[in-house]
């Protein structure tokens, strides 16, 4: 499996189809996505074929300079073989190849808390419902230059 950063359009088909699927193909598009520092990963199978995705926005956490993490999806068929755990460690890469900030913070659905939690996320806050996605708990990371 390939892990690289790439440009937006590389990504939105799995993103619609995991993330968005009974909404209009645009809604895979978010605010954040054509700005200068924003970064965009996929993970691509042996056939070259993008099987995951996640995007970094510069977005304020608690009112300091943070990375959110959005868009994060994997498809169903390889779910549970690394590929979500890839995906984070490019970002945390990223991340700390920048002067930005070390903090990420996500808007998390209720069925990936357990991953991201095995990832070293935390849980903050209370339940919460996006509209267009469901139940979410705010989750974030603080990275420090030795993760791994």
């Amino acid at each position: 499996m390939l892990v690289q950063r790439v440009p937006v359009d590389a990504i939105l088909a799995l993103r619609h189809r995991i993330l968005r699927a009974d909404l209009p193909f645009d809604a895979a598009r978010f605010d954040g996505d054509p700005e200068e520092f924003s970064a965009h990963f996929a993970a691509f199978n042996d056939a070259g074929i993008v099987i995951g995705c996640a995007t970094i926005h510069q977005r304020p956490w608690l009112d300091t300079p943070a990375w959110q993490l959005r868009g994060m999806a994997v498809d169903t068929a390889v779910q549970r073989t690394g590929a979500g755990t890839a995906l984070l460690r490019a970002i945390e890469a990223h991340v700390l190849s920048t002067d930005f900030s070390h903090q990420l913070w996500c808007n998390a659905r209720l069925v990936a808390i357990s991953f991201y939690e095995r990832n070293g996320w935390e849980k903050t806050g209370p339940l919460f419902e996006i509209p267009t996605a469901g139940p979410h708990y705010k989750m974030t990371r603080r990275l420090d230059r030795f993760v791994h």
